[in-house]
């Protein structure tokens, strides 16, 4: 019986073993830190055997092929050792889809991937189809593949997931944007990144849709890495395409959505929602069918989130923004004079990209780090007002000093959480309850 090793016991791990045991391998699952209990309850039900907290490396290295979670970098011990003998090193994604005759929709890009795969979803949902969300969301790719309810997936893919894809082929492959972005698990090579990100196409055929915005320069620059034999779908502000944004419509084949009637605000999710509907209409739907479920659409957490309303001031938790770019598509969905909070564990970043709009837009900046000396020198001369703390109640409290009827008390960080927060959602959930205890005392 061939053997199967799982290296990293989360979710999509989890899922995978699963999947594994049911197409009949023998299957071993290893955590080099500590299981939830829930997940080592699962694997026992179902006689998988597993170990955490190490390696066993004798074991692993007599695998038949080992499955990887995207969290474990490929500069690891481990991940080198299994190259140096030759065994085939997949993602869950690569696994899971080779059991399954369903419809794959997988996205990637550096930003704005989890409100364009939920809202695609929500179009297929919303038309009454048997549709999964998985991959960085949802529940377990491959778990959804064992159980087999399902007629269409939404995959939402990482680099990391990419980068051990190999036949993974699907049917609609979408790039929103490339930009720099962990780099550090990519020789801090941006061009390593860049071609983990277009691996979504790499098996792209004559059935294969491939939708893209094509006014990225990235994306353009790399265009000739897509198969010349695939369906090319286009989003664009500036020629013609697929999906063509003005100011104030997006315009489709014999159908057109109103900006102002859209439930997403800002030129970024004016490309997040065209490249959703033209995914969606790849897959089957009709252009009247999507635009009519739209207006019902909520968005996920920390992402240009309404949190609460004092005096006139709104404040938006952007939590998810943890680079410059989704910084610079936040700065531009206002029109209102901004308190801006930014900080965090910065990722090597170039703040030049920002200083225009910074410029025209925000009356105050508000540090929120334990190290802002960056931002700080960086941005000093820029703004009107500048003030730097590690607490977040202090934070708030000047942002609201500082604003008047009509401002934005916008967190958009450009930096990772990890200096004050477990992570964005934690950052994200502090800030809204904070900004709600302080409005109402």
């Amino acid at each position: 019986m061939a053997l199967i090793s799982i290296l990293g016991g989360g979710e999509s791990g989890v899922g995978a073993a699963l999947l594994a045991k049911s197409k009949g391998f023998a299957v071993f699952l290893s955590d080099a830190g500590s299981l939830k209990e829930n997940h080592q309850q699962t694997l026992r039900e179902n006689q998988i055997e597993f170990e955490t907290g190490e390696h066993s490396l004798d074991r692993i290295l007599n695998s038949d092929e080992i499955i990887i979670s995207p969290g474990i970098p490929e500069k690891t011990d481990i991940v080198k050792a299994i190259k140096a003998k030759g065994i085939s090193l997949i993602s869950e994604i690569e696994f899971a889809s080779r059991y399954t005759k369903a419809k794959i929709i997988a996205i990637t890009g550096s930003n704005g991937k989890t409100t364009t795969t939920l809202l695609t979803y929500h179009f297929l949902k919303s038309a009454g189809l048997k549709v999964g969300l998985a991959g960085n969301i949802g529940q377990s790719f491959a778990k959804q593949v064992m159980e087999d309810q399902h007629e269409i997936y939404v995959l939402e893919i990482s680099s990391f997931q990419l980068d051990r894809c190999f036949q993974f082929q699907p049917d609609v492959a979408v790039l929103l944007n490339i930009t720099p972005d962990h780099l550090d698990r990519y020789e801090y090579k941006f061009e390593n990144y860049i071609a983990s990100k277009f691996r979504i196409f790499q098996n792209a055929g004559a059935k294969t849709s491939c939708v893209l915005w094509a006014d990225d320069e990235v994306i353009k620059a790399h265009s000739a890495k897509i198969p010349s034999n695939a369906r090319l779908k286009t989003v664009s502000f500036h020629q013609k395409a697929d999906a063509f944004i003005s100011a104030e419509k997006i315009q489709f084949d014999g159908a057109e959505l109103v900006l102002a009637d859209a439930p997403l605000n800002g030129p970024h999710n004016a490309i997040n929602m065209s490249v959703a509907i033209l995914a969606a209409h790849e897959a089957g739907l009709t252009f009247p069918q999507i635009l009519q479920s739209l207006p019902l659409f909520e968005n996920a957490p920390h992402r240009l989130e309404s949190c609460g309303l004092w005096k006139g001031v709104e404040f938006i938790n952007d939590s998810k923004a943890t680079n410059v770019d989704a910084v610079f598509y936040a700065l531009n969905s206002y029109k209102q004079p901004l308190i801006l909070l930014m900080g965090g564990v910065d990722k090597g970043n170039e703040y030049e990209v920002l200083d225009a709009l910074v410029k025209e837009k925000v009356k105050g900046l508000i540090c929120l780090g334990m190290d802002n000396s960056k931002l700080e020198s960086h941005f000093s001369a820029i703004v009107p007002k500048l003030f730097a703390t590690n607490q977040l109640e202090a934070a708030i409290q000047k942002s609201m000093e500082w604003a008047s009827e009509g401002d934005v008390v916008l967190l958009s960080p450009a930096c990772a959480s990890f200096d004050l927060f477990k992570n964005y959602e934690d950052r994200g959930d502090q800030f809204k309850n904070t900004v709600k205890r302080l409005i109402h005392g």
